[in-house]
């Protein structure tokens, strides 16, 4: 590490800091190496003091759910961290206005919603994240996303600095925010409407069931691989796909989706390598056939 005494890290945050910690279970791929440091942040003053003491000096990457992140099989030269506990919390601001911590899942804030007769939020019940990863890359389905509900948003740059941006400077496009890879995102808070249970509950409901007739579930995946090319074309990225690569395509055991072809699916014992080789493959195929050039949706830690 560059000039930071791992001993000394160690015994500052002993229960909450791992060295040489296995990733491979951390992400829905189940893909994955060791992180040279791995720490779980309790609560932001905890956060505060660790991002201190490593002053810049290291690279660092924010694992939220793992839901969209393939992992390297090559130990990562830097800090991973996860936030939990304190920035794990929901509550009601108001009648519709909900303040949720980075680490809440998406479904969580769509059933805490739920129950308070909160409506706007039906769906995030079909996002696999966490509220931190889905609003840096504005995610969402079914024709809404996270800019259509978030107020504000607090962060924390990684000097320690605490800071609230609000929704309407963030510069909020299709699945990006543009915000810079030096915040990591503490908390924000949503507006949504006031709704009947029973009505969300339904809406919530017939989200799901579209879901699981259009995509893969309970399988070693990790949502949407590339993103919809909406500058280059009026197809959706999985009729590309479908048009331009042979689907039974497999490197090792990472394979298409029968189900969804934009879904890769770790089969069994995939490697990153195999992974990495399939995006490159349907890249390239989409890329030869339309002219298309596909963007990543999932994030490539390595």
């Amino acid at each position: 590490m560059k000039n930071i005494d791992l001993k000394k890290l160690s015994f500052e945050f002993s229960n909450n800091l791992k060295l040489n910690y296995d990733l491979k279970n951390k992400n829905w791929f189940n893909i994955g190496g060791k992180t040279k440091i791995y720490y779980k942040a309790d609560n932001l003053k905890e956060l505060i003091k660790f991002l201190q003491i490593i002053h810049n000096k290291e690279k660092i990457f924010i694992l939220g759910g793992g839901s969209n992140t393939l992992i390297s099989d090559e130990t990562y030269d830097g800090v991973v961290i996860k936030l939990t506990k304190n920035f794990n919390n929901i509550s009601k601001l108001s009648d519709d206005v909900v303040i949720a911590g980075s680490a809440v899942s998406d479904k969580a804030l769509s059933e805490f919603a739920m129950e308070n007769d909160i409506g706007g939020f039906e769906f995030l019940s079909c996002i696999p994240g966490t509220v931190g990863g889905g609003i840096k890359m504005n995610a969402g389905c079914f024709g809404k996303e996270f800019k259509d509900i978030l107020i504000s948003i607090q962060a924390i740059d990684k000097s320690g600095q605490v800071l609230t941006i609000p929704a309407k400077d963030i510069n909020f496009k299709y699945r990006d925010s543009g915000l810079s890879e030096d915040l990591i995102f503490l908390s924000a808070s949503f507006k949504g409407l006031k709704k009947a249970k029973d009505e969300i509950k339904n809406e919530i409901k017939s989200l799901k069931e579209k879901k699981e007739k259009a995509q893969p579930t309970r399988i070693k995946t990790s949502g949407s691989t590339f993103k919809n090319p909406i500058d280059q074309s009026d197809k959706k990225v999985w009729q590309l796909i479908r048009e331009s690569v042979p689907l039974e395509k497999s490197f090792g055991e990472a394979s298409i989706s029968e189900k969804h072809c934009n879904f890769f699916v770790n089969k069994g014992n995939a490697k990153f390598e195999d992974m990495r080789k399939l995006i490159e493959f349907v890249y390239e195929n989409v890329l030869k056939k339309t002219g298309v050039k596909l963007e990543k949706e999932i994030k490539i830690l390595e």
